[in-house]
This record gives structure tokens, C-alpha cells and sequence, in this order.
């Protein structure tokens, strides 16, 4: 099975910086000497989230590999942090290790598997922190996105943990809708974070998801976000729920095609 061409790009600004291509889009940006520089503003919004959740090491797992930006984020960040890293294309995670020095990266395992399959070998209540961030290309994979695998996903979470979910969508948001429903559908407590214009359906960009059945930080999230390089908004409560605006969440099998 392929999945796609990869290219590795040495950044020209930063000595040990590198960007991770697949068949021609930007998946992932690492820092050798600096893990804690993060190059793109979704990726700086996931590690508002992460910075806000309680002190100490975390138990993490994350579907969807890429170079690993995050892993190496919160072991920078938060000595002693353990990873379980599901990612499908096993050519990809050999190049990231040997190219991209994930040895260096402490207490990380990798399961070469898709979302779905990796997950289910995930064992209940052992995650404070999951991670979706998987795509083909500009596209995240629909049978991640059904409120069946949210369950699964609120499986591996321990009772306070947090769900971090990266989604990409463009006009009318009608993709974002549906995800949020399916979301909120399992999760007592979600925000959703992104740059106004992407926010307003103007323009194709990167959301962020952070959902958990213990109430988040919303406060510290907007105020963060909207101090951030992008001035990101967050939305939750009341103004999330007219954003979903009755969409329909997604189940296995549905017709849904992501944008």
C-alpha cells in the first residue's frame, strides 16, 4: 500500500528546522535543536490547549504521526511524558526516525496502523491527552470523524483527559459543523479555536478541536488564543452550540465527504 510522496525540505531560516511534504502539502514542521518551536498557527493553538492542562508528565497518544511535531513538543515541554504514536505508512515513520532523529524523542512508541485499528490496541483509561491529527493529504480521513470512533476515543482517556482534534475546512464549514455535533455528542465540554477568517467560513484552513468530560480552561483558552501571533477566537457554550446549528452528527457508513 502507498501513501503518497513524501519530501523532507530543509527550512533556510532555521539551521536545524525541516518540513515534512506529502504529495506536495505541508504535513509537519520540526525544530531539531528547538522542539518547543512550533512554525504553524494550528499547531501553536493544540499546544495552548496542552499548556493549560494540570502540571507533570502526560500520558499521550496520537493518531496520526507526521514528523512528530507534538510528541517532541510535550516531552520538551513536560519531562517524563510518555507516547504512543499510531500513524498507517511505516516508510514514513523509518524516514522520520532516521532523518528526523525520533529517537531522541523519551518513552515513545509507535504503532504502524491506520486510526481506527491502532486505537482499538490502545488499552481503556490510560490516555490524558489524545491527539487526532491524521490526513490524506488536505483531507481528514471520514471514518475518523464518526461518533462511533469517538467512543473509542473516550475509551482511551482517563475520566479528566482531553481529546485534541485538528480538522481542516474551507466555505460554509458544513464538515466542521457535522464533526463539532458528533463531538458534542460524546463529550460534555468542547471548544472549537481558529483564526477568524476560518472561523467565519471565509476562507479553507485548519480548526482545532479540545473536547473532555471534565470542564476546560475556556476562559484561559480565549484569552490565550486571542493573545497568540493569529488572535485566534474560542468558541464554547451557547455560541458553539449556534455554530453547530442543528447539524447532524456523523455515523459509520454515512455519506460524508470531507473537504
Amino acid at each position: 500500500m502507498t501513501f503518497g510522496e513524501v519530501e523532507l525540505l530543509r527550512d533556510l531560516d532555521r539551521q536545524d528546522g525541516w518540513m515534512l511534504s506529502k504529495d506536495g502539502v505541508p504535513q509537519s514542521y520540526v525544530d531539531l535543536q528547538d522542539p518547543t518551536f512550533l512554525e504553524f498557527e494550528y499547531v501553536r493553538l493544540m499546544a495552548d490547549v496542552i499548556d493549560l492542562l494540570p502540571e507533570g508528565p502526560l500520558s499521550c497518544v496520537h493518531v496520526g504521526g507526521g514528523a512528530c511535531t507534538i510528541p517532541r513538543y510535550v516531552s520538551a515541554a513536560r519531562p517524563g511524558s510518555r507516547h504512543i504514536v499510531i500513524e498507517p505508512d511505516g516508510l514514513l515513520v523509518n524516514l522520520v526516525r532516521e532523518q528526523l532523529d525520533l529517537r531522541s524523542v523519551p518513552k515513545l512508541k509507535v504503532i504502524v496502523a491506520g486510526g481506527r485499528e491502532g486505537t482499538a490496541k490502545v488499552w481503556d483509561a490510560t490516555a490524558d491527552l489524545v491527539v487526532l491529527d491524521a490526513f490524506t493529504g488536505a483531507t481528514m480521513p471520514v471514518e475518523l470523524a464518526t461518533a462511533e470512533y469517538m467512543g473509542d476515543l473516550a475509551r482511551v482517556l482517563r475520566p479528566g483527559g482531553t481529546l485534541l482534534i485538528n480538522l481542516a475546512d474551507g466555505k460554509g464549514l458544513a464538515f466542521a459543523r457535522r464533526l463539532l455535533a458528533t463531538v458534542t455528542g460524546t463529550f460534555g465540554h468542547v471548544a472549537l479555536l481558529a483564526e477568524p477568517g476560518i472561523m467565519r467560513g471565509r476562507r479553507f484552513g485548519n480548526l482545532i478541536v479540545a473536547a473532555s468530560r471534565t470542564p476546560l480552561p475556556v476562559d484561559l483558552l480565549t484569552r490565550r488564543a486571542a493573545g497568540g501571533l493569529t488572535q485566534a477566537r474560542c468558541v464554547h457554550g451557547e455560541a458553539l452550540t449556534h455554530f453547530i446549528a442543528g447539524a447532524a452528527p456523523i455515523r459509520d457508513g454515512d455519506p460524508v465527504i470531507a473537504p
